[in-house]
């Protein structure tokens, strides 16, 4: 995906969005849902026309599934059929792209190099890990009666294709955009189009600001012109990994928070992504703080599919294997992501047999034991990343040793992992809204934010948000 496609790119700053929302604003309400369309199609193609056809064939296959299933006459046998034929074609397309490379590996170790072929180029298509997600969640809520298939094409693929959703999410499912989606006259307020600015605002400042500046800690050790990880302290390791743990963290949340705002100047409003994870008591809290919609998809469309945890523990504990594997499988095409979900279904499996309830009598250990056990994670999280084996960094991280003191980092980096800290709790958030009857203060602030975040936009690289890759 080419750098100037980000939300955090000059490009997008100071020539798409203006004009897409000038747009949008000045044309009727009947031709809001066109403009829309329009708008995200050449948003997607700006990352090339490559596969393009490839989303467009998948819309076409679902708006077409979902008038069949609609139909008063479609028998029982025939629904299925068609609900499951779409489904098979999407998840058949996103396993293809997404994981033809590492299932051609493993086909390859087991049956031979015949297989090899099986490889379809190493580019991922644009937003198919979110898109794909979107349109498995309404072809099922049409076929279970949750939603009501939508008639129009236009409208259709504006919710599919919804740019401000394309690059990081957040999964929004069909029902939750429909009422808007079906009533462009009163899609927005001022009052909506402020909150979206500013939440944009926001989220900007948490990708350009905290997590490129956490990003850069963690690069100066394991990347190409880094130290190198063989060569830290114990304690800088730790420090590093913290730092890609706030990196992760600011650099997703905040594209989440441009995305609402998007919405929210367009008239949409969606719900939040993130609830500030790391001031968790348990892992069973952290994930549901933590990519909500993610988490909400794997509920509603697979745990309760399995029967969730009707059908005795035993069933309950496999459901969860199930979902924490495919959790894990999402992230990447790679088995270090397939252990980091599994990692996460023995932690949860865990509190729920025993640990929850001295967690919730707990005060601060229950913090400290979330927060290591979370920071760990995403340190097999990224051990697949070039110059981060997990071996190396687990035996950094556990058998003290020497090397590149932490020190000098701390002194470079000490102010920002500190402002990564205390805008990752609500207490910025809190005095923020302390100002809400304060108009003239809060303007200047927000007119501060807005210059910084423009400052190091210009000043950077525009790198793409780090879940995109997945």
């Amino acid at each position: 995906m080419p750098a100037d496609l980000t939300f955090n790119s000059v490009v997008f700053l100071l020539g798409f969005l203006p004009l897409a929302l000038l747009l949008y604003w000045l044309v009727p309400a009947r031709a809001k849902n066109a403009v829309l369309l329009l708008l995200s199609l050449v948003f997607y193609a700006w990352a090339g026309l490559r596969w393009l056809p490839l989303v467009l064939v998948l819309i076409a296959v679902h708006y077409a599934a979902g008038l069949l299933l609609a139909k008063p006459d479609t028998g029982k046998a025939a629904r299925r059929a068609v609900w499951l034929a779409a489904i098979v074609l999407t998840v058949a397309a996103l396993a293809y792209f997404k994981y033809n490379a590492f299932l051609a590996g493993l086909i390859k170790a087991v049956a031979g190099g015949a297989w090899g072929a099986l490889r379809a180029g190493d580019v991922l298509p644009l937003g198919i890990s979110y898109y794909a997600f979107k349109l498995i969640s309404y072809i099922t809520d049409v076929y279970t009666g949750k939603a009501e298939a939508e008639r129009s094409p236009v409208i259709f693929a504006v919710y599919v294709l919804f740019f401000p959703q394309l690059i990081v999410g957040p999964i929004i499912p069909y029902r939750a955009m429909r009422a808007a989606l079906h009533d462009p006259a009163r899609r927005g307020s001022p009052a909506l189009a402020e909150a979206g600015a500013e939440m944009f605002v926001f989220g900007l400042a948490k990708k350009v600001i905290l997590a490129d500046g956490a990003g850069a800690l963690w690069q100066g050790i394991i990347g190409s012109g880094g130290v190198g990880l063989a060569n830290v302290s114990t304690p800088l390791a730790w420090l590093g990994i913290l730092a890609y743990s706030f990196q992760l963290y600011f650099d997703f949340s905040g594209f989440s928070e441009m995305s609402n705002g998007l919405a929210r100047l367009l008239g949409f409003e969606c719900a939040a992504n993130f609830n500030y994870p790391y001031i968790s008591a348990s892992i069973t809290e952290f994930w549901r703080r933590w990519h909500i919609s993610l988490s909400g998809w794997f509920r509603d469309y697979i745990y309760i599919p399995l029967g969730g945890n009707r059908r005795g523990l035993a069933r309950q504990i496999l459901n969860m294997a199930v979902v924490w594997a495919l959790t894990g499988i999402w992230h990447g095409s790679s088995w270090n992501f397939l252990c980091w979900g599994l990692y996460y279904f023995v932690l949860l499996t865990v509190e729920k047999m025993f640990l929850l309830p001295y967690l919730k009598k707990g005060r601060v250990w229950p913090h400290i034991y979330t927060l290591f056990f979370v920071v760990l994670g995403w340190g097999l999280f990224t051990c697949n990343a070039p110059g981060a084996p997990l071996g190396l960094l687990l035996g950094k991280l556990f058998l003290p040793q020497g090397g590149v003191s932490a020190l000098y980092y701390l002194r470079s980096f000490g102010v920002t992992l500190a402002l990564c800290a205390v805008f990752s709790t609500p207490l910025p958030y809190t005095l923020w809204r302390r100002l809400d009857t304060r108009k003239v203060p809060r303007l200047c602030l927000f007119a501060a934010l807005t210059v910084l975040c423009f400052a190091f936009v210009v000043g950077a690289t525009s790198s793409t948000a780090l879940y995109a890759a997945f």
